[in-house]
């Protein structure tokens, strides 16, 4: 994820603002061309419509050249998804489910009523629904590699980020620092949810820091030491 100087992923206006620069971007297409699926949650999917998608030609054509899809398969995890067309839904001619022919997996539950679900299978998508309030991570990611899916990279938002972490499912994070004050209260940061005090505060072991051309710092973490050499 890329985040400001004060740890904001977004501004209080919460429309997906630009953090880092184009070179940041283009390491981003790296990151997702060697990924076998790309995941954001609720909030990221219904309000930005995000493409998820490699755009580099050249990139595409290596995972071709290897055997393997295109493009990264895409997930959405999301409790609620209104009716279609909504403001609370994915537009008409959502991004998300039409730009790229990855395969699109959209993870929700019961809140979700039939005509939605419905709708987003005659989009393509692969619906998969949870009887309860929110969606089962843990069951969400112990199914991935019936899917093929091994290597997954998460582009946030907030809450799920910190659904993730709650849960033990987190084992790097890389953060682009774009050298940007936003400010704001009520603006979201890299990890939202309830908190934590500083007793049950997750640990974090720095492996990478560079600088590119455009002064975002690249960090690298591992998450409680998983991976460490």
């Amino acid at each position: 994820m890329a985040v400001t100087v004060d740890g904001k992923v977004d501004t209080v206006a919460r429309r997906g603002a630009r953090i880092s620069g184009p070179a940041d971007s283009a390491r981003v297409d790296r990151l997702r061309a060697d990924v076998d699926a790309v995941m954001v949650g609720g909030h990221t999917l219904l309000r930005e419509d995000p493409r998820l998608t490699i755009r580099e030609q050249a990139l595409s054509d290596e995972r071709a050249r290897q055997g393997r899809p295109r493009q990264p398969t895409k997930i959405g995890i999301v409790s609620h998804i209104g009716r279609p067309g909504e403001e609370d839904s994915l537009p008409l001619e959502s991004r998300f489910l039409n730009v790229g022919d990855g395969r699109v997996i959209i993870c929700t539950t019961s809140r979700t009523n039939s005509r939605s679900v419905a709708w987003l299978k005659e989009q393509g998508a692969n619906v998969v629904v949870h009887g309860s309030e929110r969606v089962d991570l843990a069951e969400t990611f112990a199914e991935l590699p019936d899917a093929g899916i091994e290597r997954l990279m998460v582009e946030g938002g907030g809450t799920l980020v910190a659904a993730l972490l709650a849960a033990d499912l987190v084992d790097e994070i890389q953060l682009a620092m774009a050298p940007l004050l936003f400010g704001g209260e009520s603006a979201p940061t890299l990890v939202g949810g309830p908190g934590l005090d500083r007793e049950h505060a997750i640990d974090l072991t720095l492996t990478d820091a560079t600088e590119n051309e455009e002064g975002d710092v690249i960090l690298r973490y591992l998450v409680n030491g998983v991976g460490a050499p």
